[in-house]
């Protein structure tokens, strides 16, 4: 039988704390000496084949430039921000003076990038940080890129200047509650009033949009029952954002539950070009290639860790890359990485060339995410207990790529957009068989 103790139940917590319950954690290169955390982050060591060799000049410098940078502001700081699930605000001047916002937009203070270059820049800052890498993704491969496809000559020459300073930031909102993957059905509605239109619905999953200057928004005109796009303003009455809390992944960006009840929209800020949903998909090829670069630059930054981890620790008196079973799978990271590269290089080629299908970009979305998440978790197998722990990376990358496998189109629905190319028949709807009626 227990015997409950007299003293008071706060005493009693008192007693079970030792004196140094309190302190703070042990930094991880005191804790940890044998490798080097991630917050200095290793040479890159992924390009075994040199397709740097496939590059201009001016794509490989403007690689350089964004790695350079991201190792250097965003590394140091990127895991305290990932696990507070906050975005390091202090790091946006320094992407704005990089000049990638507008990716390949030319003019307004745009880049004009080529479609390969921009994909280089996206993949440099995914191999450091992945919800950095989105931020600008969806900023500038979508928010963006439809004021410059589908916006006025006026709404270009009023906003895009500024969003490619990262003076002003912006969101983009298709996604709604009750439609992720059928997108073409969302409920959001656009009513036109004298002088404007009027919005109702509600957006979720949109990234950016909690501190997002301005929100691209798409919503269902009442009159002709097809999609338009909207450039709504932060702080318009009867528009709300909210963070969605408790992700796993991509947590440093800032997803948001957005509500817009009654919201009003001068005609002057309707995307011209937006009159049905098909207008969108000029804006999600692009976005597509781009998100694909994503899973290859982080199993990059995921392959230069294990790589010089392999070689800092050491277990039965000899570095853990002397073992025959971690050079396998440090071979096996390597060859996905060549492949995956390869594959992303020739979207962009076929993109630039006018050639690139929507299935062909499925694919390369699909395909490429698929593999990173296998090359992922073969280095979170390498690191052992610090693979478990975003200090070293591969924890984060982890995460970071189960949002990645989703957006932009889920693995199944993309693998259905090709399937729908190749074979000429479309299987996106289930067949829904109707009830037999009996003949008496």
């Amino acid at each position: 039988m227990a015997i409950q103790s007299s003293k008071p139940r706060d005493e009693q917590n008192n007693d079970s704390e030792s004196s140094y319950s309190n302190f703070p954690p042990m930094d991880v290169s005191i804790a940890f000496p044998q490798a080097t955390p991630a917050s200095i982050f290793p040479p890159c060591t992924s390009d075994y084949y040199h397709f740097a060799d496939l590059l201009t000049p001016e794509e490989q410098a403007l690689r350089l430039r964004v790695r350079a940078c991201v190792e250097k502001e965003i590394a140091p700081i990127m895991t305290k921000y990932w696990e507070k699930a906050e975005f390091p605000f202090e790091v946006v001047p320094k992407l704005g003076a990089l000049n990638i916002a507008g990716g390949t937009i030319k003019g307004y203070g745009c880049p004009g990038f080529s479609v390969t270059a921009n994909a280089l820049a996206t993949a440099e800052i995914a191999r450091v940080d992945a919800s950095c890498s989105t931020f600008i993704l969806v900023h500038s491969s979508l928010a963006m890129l439809t004021i410059s496809l589908c916006g006025s000559e006026t709404q270009k020459q009023k906003y895009l200047p500024s969003l490619a300073k990262l003076d002003t930031i912006a969101c983009w909102g298709l996604t709604e509650p009750d439609y992720g993957s059928d997108a073409s059905g969302l409920r959001t509605t656009a009513t036109k009033v004298e002088g404007g239109w009027v919005i109702e619905g509600q957006k979720r999953w949109i990234g950016n949009s909690t501190f997002a200057d301005i929100l691209v928004i798409f919503a269902k005109n009442k009159n002709t029952n097809q999609i338009n796009g909207f450039i709504v303003k932060k702080n318009s009455q009867g528009l709300k954002a909210t963070k969605i809390e408790n992700k796993i992944g991509l947590r440093m960006v800032q997803n948001g539950d957005i509500l817009l009840e009654k919201v009003f929209v001068p005609d002057e800020d309707r995307l011209p070009g937006v009159n049905s949903f098909q207008d969108t998909s000029k804006v999600l090829a692009v976005s597509r290639v781009m998100v694909a670069w994503q899973p290859i630059g982080i199993t990059m930054g995921v392959y230069d860790m294990c790589h010089r981890y392999l070689l800092e620790r050491k277990q039965f008196g000899a570095p853990l890359a002397a073992f025959q079973i971690n050079q396998q799978k440090l071979v096996q990271m390597l060859a996905n990485i060549q492949a995956m590269f390869l594959i992303g290089w020739r979207l962009c080629k076929l993109y630039e060339s006018g050639k690139m299908t929507p299935g062909q970009a499925s694919l390369g979305k699909s395909w490429i995410t698929l593999r990173a998440r296998e090359t992922v978790a073969l280095g979170r197998e390498l690191l052992g207990g610090n693979g478990i722990i975003s200090d070293f990376l591969v924890a984060k990358a982890f995460g970071d790529l189960e949002p990645i496998y989703t957006y932009e189109g889920t693995y199944d629905i993309n693998t259905l957009v090709t399937g729908r190319e190749i074979t000429g028949i479309a299987s996106f709807k289930p067949v829904i068989k109707k009830p037999q009626i009996s003949r008496l």
